[in-house]
């Protein structure tokens, strides 16, 4: 049996995202200088972008579409167990994947890095290259993995329950 439930990580990550929403409207500097971003920013040699130390266009909307996840998914965890079983055991995954591409790619294709190497050649997609993109990216697809890990053990649990209600039932008869 998981120590923390799903439910409760869930709950959890989705303040974690409307707090996020909020210091993205109000001060995005304030996430730019935590020392995790600074840590992990640092030692994958990405840089934070100048446009996270003043409120911009660009923040507000990263804010409005966290505090959207924020809301659905604290929406979603009042669901009944087993239809939020069904639901968070088929989104775990695909965000915990999307995630790991996501972080893999901050990583991979900055310049200097493993798979583009020296080349100057500018892309759209370098905007992704960030301490701030890898450091979100990276705390997400930790978390989505605990998640789809700890939904698993409650699944079986589950499992476990109905059948020993179904054998209560049966000697009952």
């Amino acid at each position: 049996m998981a120590i923390i439930t799903a439910s409760a990580i869930i709950r959890a990550l989705s303040l974690f995202h409307l707090s996020l929403s909020y210091f993205l409207i109000a001060s995005p500097s304030t996430i730019a200088k935590q020392s995790l971003v600074s840590i992990l920013g640092a030692s994958m040699q990405l840089p934070t972008p100048p446009s996270f130390w003043v409120a911009s266009p660009s923040t507000a909307l990263a804010a409005l579409i966290l505090a959207l996840l924020g809301f659905t998914d604290l929406t979603a965890c009042s669901l009944p167990e087993d239809i939020a079983s069904y639901y968070w055991g088929s989104q775990a995954p695909i965000r915990c994947t999307f995630f790991f591409a996501l972080t893999g790619y901050a990583y991979a294709f900055k310049p200097g890095g493993p798979v583009r190497g020296n080349a100057k050649q500018a892309n759209p997609w370098d905007n992704l290259n960030t301490s701030l993109v890898f450091t979100w990216s990276f705390l997400e697809m930790i978390n989505w993995f605990w998640i789809f890990i700890t939904l698993r053990e409650e699944r079986r649990e589950l499992a476990v329950r109905k059948a020993e209600r179904k054998r209560a039932e049966e000697n009952m008869l």
